[in-house]
């Protein structure tokens, strides 16, 4: 299993809207979710910032991570929620949430 966390920015007028989006996210979404290996997946919010937590129990995150991306489902869940986000500067070609680095942790 490896842990990953990443951040991206909130639009302030977007907050309610974000929200209410993952008050109720899509059972397909979900179901993709889980069929791609993760679990324990959380996302906070403060002060304009989305901060994402899941860990990943498959063998090939680069695959699994694919599939996801070519999933029609998730490509329209997306495409709702990428105007609610506002990525950081200085990103990897491709990345939209900036992956960031664990310096700590304890079971």
């Amino acid at each position: 299993m490896k842990r990953y966390g990443s951040v991206i920015r909130l639009r302030p007028e977007k907050l309610e809207e974000y929200k209410k989006l993952h008050a109720a996210v899509w059972p397909g979404v979900l179901k993709m979710i889980t069929q791609c290996n993760i679990r324990n997946y959380s996302i906070y919010y403060k002060d304009g910032f989305l901060f994402s937590y899941f860990e990943y129990t498959g063998a090939d995150y680069a695959a699994d991570m694919a599939r996801m991306a070519a999933d029609p489902v998730t490509q329209r869940w997306w495409a709702v929620c990428k105007p609610c986000q506002e990525p950081l500067p200085g990103l990897k070609d491709g990345e939209w949430w900036a992956d960031m680095e664990e310096f700590f942790h304890l079971d």
